[in-house]
């Protein structure tokens, strides 16, 4: 009776989920299914091609100037998230370890910072970086994708590190670590889930981004992935979709593997305010 009971629940709940499993993968499926039909089948109103061609994936890359795009999106978004945790992680463990005159007022300056949108900041960042003649330069892109970043690391990381028990650095303390040594071998270990939640929205937030990328770059060789993908679509009399969903797969493959690869450490990092 009790497994009878499991089984009823279980379709119970797949019925209720079934919808919004179907609502989230239809574009996906929207999307790759046209990226394998010939250019006069894009605009059939069929679902299946007659010819399944995998060649358009080739086709692209070679006539698209993918792969510098690639190169470029992962240099900047690695980098981004590089510098991102690497500010935010003592940013973060000072607001949840130590205790200082405007603490309160800086929490909140960094959750009204999220409601400031890039495209609000977008003019004034265009004249700055025009200004010190580093337009169209990947490093700067990166320096003003942490920008953006580092407030909502900060927020995420230091709500986490605030469960962890002050005893166990101050066990390390006792056997003479020092501060460092104690966060570095203790207390990072710990972390790691949340680190590893917050560096994949950073990669994702830097590797997604589009308005401050189109503001700021200006030649083909320094064009990221979503700004490649516009080009294959902004200006032109007629679109090959086909070539237009075969980029937007491939530039969606990245950061699927990264999620199935880091799966573990996302879920238990999504409980940020778990007992430790």
């Amino acid at each position: 009776m009790t497994t009878r009971k499991k089984i009823l629940r279980s379709l119970l709940f797949w019925a209720l989920l079934a919808p919004v499993v179907v609502a989230i993968l239809f574009p996906f499926a929207v999307m790759t299914i046209t990226a394998l039909k010939s250019a006069t089948e894009v605009h059939d109103p069929t679902w299946w091609p007659s010819e399944w061609r995998w060649r358009n994936f080739v086709e692209m890359w070679e006539t698209s100037g993918f792969a510098p795009a690639l190169v470029n999106s992962l240099y900047v978004s690695a980098l981004t998230t590089a510098l991102t945790i690497a500010v935010s992680i003592p940013a973060a463990y000072a607001l949840s370890r130590f205790r200082f005159a405007g603490q309160g007022a800086f929490r909140q300056f960094l959750l009204v910072s999220q409601m400031l949108s890039p495209i609000v900041l977008v003019i004034g960042l265009f004249r700055l970086v025009v200004g010190v003649g580093l337009i169209d330069n990947l490093n700067m892109l990166t320096l003003v994708y942490v920008g953006f970043n580092i407030a909502f690391c900060v927020w995420m990381l230091q709500s986490y590190f605030s469960t962890i028990p002050r005893d166990l650095e101050e066990a390390a303390w006792m056997e003479g670590a020092g501060r460092g040594r104690t966060l570095v071998a203790v207390f990072l270990p710990l972390a790691v889930p949340a680190m590893v939640v917050t560096a994949i929205f950073t990669f994702i937030n830097a590797w997604n981004e589009f308005i401050i990328a189109l503001t700021m770059l200006r030649r083909e060789e320094t064009y990221t992935l979503p700004i490649r993908v516009f080009s294959l679509v902004a200006g032109r009399y007629s679109v090959d979709w086909h070539y237009v969903m075969a980029a937007a797969f491939v530039a969606s493959v990245p950061v699927a593997i990264i999620f199935a690869w880091l799966q573990r450490y996302l879920v238990r990092g999504l409980a940020l305010g778990a007992v430790k």
